[in-house]
Order: C-alpha cells, then sequence, then structure tokens
C-alpha cells in the first residue's frame, strides 16, 4: 500500500521557509485598533479644560455658596476655647515669669483667634457645592484646592449634624456616606432648613440610583 496515497513524496526540503511574525495589532482584537478597517471612523477626543476651568462644576453650573454664619460658628468656637486656655496660661506665667510672660502669652491667644477667624473666612468663601445630574460635586481649600465628586449610586446615608453653636445659629452640617470613608463629602454652614432639603434630594437620588432608576 502507498503511504502518499498516489501522491508526491513527502520533501521537508520543499516546504516554504516560515515568515516573519507579523507586527502591529491582530485583525479583529477586542479594545485595539485596526488600520485600514475605518479609516473615516470618528475618534472621541477627551474634553478639553482651561487651567482656570479645573474648578469649575461644568455643565454650565455655579457653585452654591454656605453660610456666612459658618465663619462666626467657628471663630466663636475658637474664641470659646481661648477662654480657658488663655486663662490658665496667664497663671501659671504670671505666677513664675512675671507680668511680661503673662501679657506675650494673652497677646498670642488672642492672635491666635484672630487668625482662625481669617482661615474660616477665607475657608468660606472657597467652598461650593453642585447637584449634578449623576453626582454631587464639592470644592473648597484655602492652600490646598480640593474637589471631590461623590455619585449618587455610592452613597449608602445621608445625615444632617448640629452643635450646640450652630443650632444658636441655625446651620447644621449635611454628611454624605459611601462605601469607602475617603470619598464622604461633608457641606457644613447651610441653613436648617436648606440642609434639610439637600438631605431629602440626595437620599431620594441615591435610592433612585441603587434600584437602578
Amino acid at each position: 500500500m502507498n503511504p502518499n496515497h498516489g501522491g508526491q513524496p513527502y520533501d521537508p526540503a520543499a516546504r516554504p521557509p516560515p515568515g516573519p511574525m507579523p507586527q502591529g495589532p491582530v485583525q479583529g482584537a477586542p479594545g485595539r485598533p485596526v488600520p485600514g478597517d475605518a479609516p473615516n471612523a470618528p475618534v472621541a477626543a477627551p474634553p478639553q479644560y482651561r487651567p482656570d476651568e479645573a474648578f469649575a462644576p461644568g455643565g454650565g453650573q455655579k457653585w452654591w455658596p454656605i453660610s456666612k454664619r459658618h465663619t462666626w460658628q467657628r471663630a466663636l468656637t475658637a474664641a470659646l476655647w481661648a477662654v480657658p486656655v488663655g486663662a490658665l496660661g496667664i497663671f501659671l506665667l504670671g505666677r513664675d515669669g512675671g507680668l511680661a510672660a503673662a501679657g506675650m502669652w494673652g497677646a498670642a491667644v488672642v492672635l491666635a483667634v484672630a487668625v482662625i477667624g481669617i482661615v474660616a473666612e477665607l475657608d468660606r468663601r472657597s467652598f461650593g457645592y453642585a447637584e449634578r445630574a449623576d453626582d454631587l460635586i464639592l470644592t473648597h481649600g484655602v492652600f490646598v484646592k480640593r474637589l471631590i465628586v461623590v455619585p449618587y449610586g455610592r452613597m449608602q446615608f445621608v445625615d444632617v449634624t448640629a452643635g450646640l453653636l450652630e443650632r444658636w445659629m441655625g446651620i447644621a452640617t449635611v454628611r454624605m456616606h459611601t462605601a469607602a470613608a475617603a470619598t464622604d463629602a461633608t457641606v457644613p454652614g447651610l441653613p436648617a432648613a436648606e440642609a434639610a432639603l439637600l438631605r431629602d434630594r440626595l437620599a431620594q437620588k441615591g435610592e433612585e440610583r441603587s434600584m437602578g432608576l
């Protein structure tokens, strides 16, 4: 019986030499461009922002500010802490170091309260928030500017808190809690009624996103 079944005898030397491995993207590979497939296909370009728009809310929206009472609340809190700290320091330094040391300590405490009040006002002016279609965006920071984006679908719950001074001044703080503590967001110094409305809106949007609506 003919092992070649009537064909030509097998000659290894007659095989064509292996060609070079193909370079470039493989035809049909997912996620890779294929030259010549669609030469005129449009390519989506990433959005371009000017340097002054790096901390803009986008979408033609504007930043909503927080209440001016937030500055007074922080300054008054610092003043209340400064009273016992200053009195104790003046007493101890006046007893051991004389009136000059006690006076310097008192002046330093007053200066610290003034600086805290100035920084609090600058921080209030830098703070803003905006409710977009799919997320809440925040910006704040005096020395280091920050911008935080919190998707509604990632919010687990929203709460409103107010200390004694905040309740006396009629303001409150809204906090959005997410699965990752690093992405939590806080909007302080809101009027109590506005804080309640913001809480309800965020809770509703979070429930809609979690249900897939």
